[in-house]
């Protein structure tokens, strides 16, 4: 019995255990971030509903983290996945990719915020 994915673990040779750890434990604070957008969607929504404000308003904002936290979610997955067949293949590791696109998101997201508490 192979281990899964085997598109990961078929390919090159075995890495040095501590770079196999160290990819794990960046996979794992991925899943963290996410798991914090998610419950900070949840939280805005929940909050916007028991206050006074226009609840409609934080309503896009809450799904946009949400679904940042989704998307984060499955890139770590597959940014896992990229790091660990590359040093398998002895290859250099991938660029950033989706942690700009984070960065860009939780901006959007924050100043979305801002202008809503201003106005």
């Amino acid at each position: 019995m192979g281990r899964w994915p085997a598109r990961v673990y078929g390919e090159g040779t075995e890495p040095d255990p501590r770079f196999t750890f160290a990819n794990e434990r960046t996979f794992l604070a991925w899943l963290r971030t996410a798991l914090a957008l998610v419950v900070a969607g949840v939280a805005v929504d929940v909050l916007a509903e028991s206050g006074d404000a226009d609840a409609d308003g934080y309503r896009p904002l809450a799904a946009a983290l949400i679904v940042l936290g989704m998307a984060a979610s499955a890139a770590a997955f597959a940014r896992w996945m990229a790091n660990e067949r590359a040093m398998r293949r002895r290859e250099p590791l991938p660029g950033l990719g989706l942690g700009t696109v984070l960065a860009g998101g939780i901006v959007a997201i924050a100043l979305g915020l801002v202008l809503l508490i201003l106005l």
